[in-house]
């Protein structure tokens, strides 16, 4: 899953820490293998035309597709950038939300108030979850999958009501 608890809520623990952000099916280390083997198939069609004009006719859009590439998931990584942080105490429920572009979102709510939604349609996603208390409404995990939100959201309601999360795989 993509979310942690830092310590795991349990009954009798009233500040708990959960840090979530979305899933990277390509890490960082695999992108430079990925991009290797991507020049690697692209360029053996251009072994054919070694030593010939046609190569230099070829080239740019050889490396152009190449630039493309790396351009693109450099971009996917940009915007994937996001990590959010529900800190609870005895008293308050604390969200920051740190977005790619650098800004830092956060909304503050007596921990006695809060309550956890699920928006199974109507949201902007399927199974859609928002926690309220204080003067507004917030979303929380809206780039997790649709499965990943529904545990999400149970995990959420037993550890703010004081009960052990349940046990990820």
């Amino acid at each position: 899953m993509p979310y942690e608890w830092s310590p795991p809520p349990k009954p009798d623990m009233s500040e708990w820490q959960l840090s979530l952000w979305p899933y990277r099916s390509l890490l960082r280390k695999d992108f430079v293998l990925f991009m290797g083997a991507t020049c690697l198939i692209v360029a053996l069609p251009l072994l054919v035309v070694l030593g010939s004009a046609i190569l230099w006719g070829l080239l740019p859009f050889f490396l152009l597709m190449i630039w493309g590439v790396w351009f693109a998931l450099h971009v996917s990584y940009k915007r994937g950038e996001v990590l959010e942080e529900l800190t609870v105490t005895q008293e308050r429920a604390h969200l920051v939300r740190h977005n790619p572009k650098g800004d830092v979102q956060d909304w503050e709510a007596n921990r006695y108030w809060v309550s956890v939604h699920l928006h199974t349609d109507g949201g902007p996603v399927a199974n859609y979850i928002t926690l309220r208390g204080g003067p507004r409404e917030v979303e929380i995990g809206a780039f997790l999958d649709a499965g990943e939100r529904l545990a999400l959201y149970d995990d959420l309601k037993r550890a703010l009501r004081g009960q052990p999360a349940a046990e990820q795989s």
